[in-house]
């Protein structure tokens, strides 16, 4: 099931490299997912008491994700930001995870997360345009800490409510609440004659990024965050195959082993 959430979530990021405006089409995609998770909300709970912090926390969190994401996306192409910002956040969440929840993995799964992980970094070598830019990294690492940062919020957030899919409405109900706020705001009201023509794709990217990080939630209820964060993390062969095959972006051999590395570290985690 988290695999084909990140298979998802490779689809939506692919969005971003289509859009003219990247943090207005981040935007875009999250207000769709609000927009369909307000169908939602009328066949799941309210959130308890306790859930509501976290989801504040996470809506916050993700307007700092989607500025810095579009930054990146702004210095290269999806096969260099993708693998970057999405793999440097698992390590980050291990960590917290140890500081913050006492989760500890076994040395297996850690063994297997660190060649992921080493995988998805050398995906990103010799990526094209921008491939030692500055800007390119300094936004990509800042992005794989707001992921680090409202991953760790949701998984305490669904925790603490003990109903992972009210707590996934609901949070994705005020996120697109909260990222129409943040733009509308930023770029005034000719914002929505830019959106109207692209509500199709939002709506589109919108549920794809919802289901994908529903699933997400989901499973950091039933299993470690930092396992469920890593094998989410496999998203960036996805993102390797979008970006060649629709996007016709290059595609060296590095990357192809980079490919065969990820898969070696998931098979490592779930054998451990």
């Amino acid at each position: 099931m988290v695999i084909a959430a990140a298979a998802l979530h490779a689809g939506w990021n692919a969005l971003l490299k289509i859009g003219l405006d990247r943090f207005l089409t981040a935007s875009l995609i999250q207000i769709g997912a609000g927009i369909v998770a307000l169908f939602a909300l009328p066949f799941v709970a309210f959130p308890d008491a306790a859930a509501w912090p976290w989801i504040v926390l996470s809506a916050l969190l993700h307007i700092g994700y989607n500025l810095f994401l579009s930054r990146a996306y702004q210095h290269g192409d999806l096969g260099q930001v993708y693998p970057i910002s999405r793999g440097s956040s698992p390590l980050l969440v291990a960590v917290l995870c140890i500081l913050l929840l006492g989760e500890v993995l076994p040395a297996g799964q850690w063994l297997g997360l660190g060649v992921l992980v080493g995988g998805i970094w050398l995906m990103a070598i010799r990526g094209g345009r921008g491939a030692t830019s500055s800007g390119l990294l300094i936004n990509a690492l800042l992005t794989a800490l707001f992921i680090a940062g409202y991953t760790l919020a949701d998984a305490s957030g669904a925790r603490a409510n003990g109903d992972p899919l009210s707590y996934s409405a609901w949070l994705f109900a005020v996120n697109g609440l909260v990222m129409a706020l943040v733009i509308f705001a930023q770029r005034g009201p000719t914002v929505i004659s830019a959106l109207g023509p692209h509500w199709r794709a939002g709506l589109l990217g919108g549920a794809m990024s919802m289901l994908a990080y529903s699933i997400a939630i989901w499973a950091m209820t039933l299993a470690p965050v930092a396992l469920v964060s890593a094998l989410r993390e496999t998203s960036v062969v996805f993102a390797l195959l979008i970006g060649r095959l629709w996007l016709k972006e290059s595609l060296p051999p590095l990357r192809a082993v980079a490919c065969l590395i990820i898969l070696t570290g998931v098979a490592m985690m779930k054998l451990a």
